[in-house]
């Protein structure tokens, strides 16, 4: 018995590396789908965050982003627009190095806020991990862009485009319940 209970630590820890690891490519795969837009391409990474936030909880939702920041400033090609755009923290410091940041706050919050909600509640922490990454990613790039193009250039365009991605993670990990019950029934 001791034996078991022993080896059940490096099991565990081996699970979450690989669940963060996960998390990690599907960040990256959203990043890289590109959805031509103005005045940037359009990414499914708040589908992504969202997802993984409201999924994994905020343990291993921010694990998970860290491990994707990690990636990316290490000068991994992770991010939307890699490596044509830059790489590492010279590619985090540019304009979108405010939504990066947002990305990890938001992991938390939606996290902790979704931990046991049905659809609704699920929905209202993603629109608060969402004004999240709006004011950090906002506050960021008001840096790099006049004051009274702000909400045109880093707002306006990708909000409607970004509840939708909410609805649709909020829609799909109310499911993932149902799911993974109707799995365990089918493998009885």
């Amino acid at each position: 018995m001791t034996a078991i209970v022993a080896g059940a630590a490096p099991l565990r820890a081996a699970r979450t590396v690989a669940i963060v690891l996960a998390g990690v490519l599907l960040v990256t795969l959203a990043a890289k789908v590109q959805i031509p837009f103005w005045p940037v391409p359009m990414t499914l990474h708040t589908l992504a965050i969202m997802a993984v936030a409201s999924s994994l909880g905020p343990r291993l939702a921010v694990a998970t982003v860290l491990g994707y920041l990690a990636a990316g400033a290490a000068g991994f090609p992770v991010f939307s627009g890699t490596p044509e755009r830059g790489l590492g923290v010279a590619y985090m410091a540019g304009p979108t190095g405010g939504y990066l940041a947002g990305y990890l706050v938001a992991a938390g919050l939606v996290g902790a806020l979704a931990a046991g909600r049905r659809l609704l509640g699920r929905l209202a922490a993603m629109l608060a991990g969402l004004a999240v990454i709006y004011a950090l990613g906002l506050a960021w790039l008001a840096l790099f862009v006049p004051a009274d193009r702000l909400v045109a250039l880093g707002l306006a365009p990708f909000l409607l485009g970004d509840l939708v991605k909410i609805g649709l993670a909020a829609a799909g990990t109310a499911a993932l319940p149902a799911l993974r019950r109707a799995c365990r029934t089918a493998a009885r």
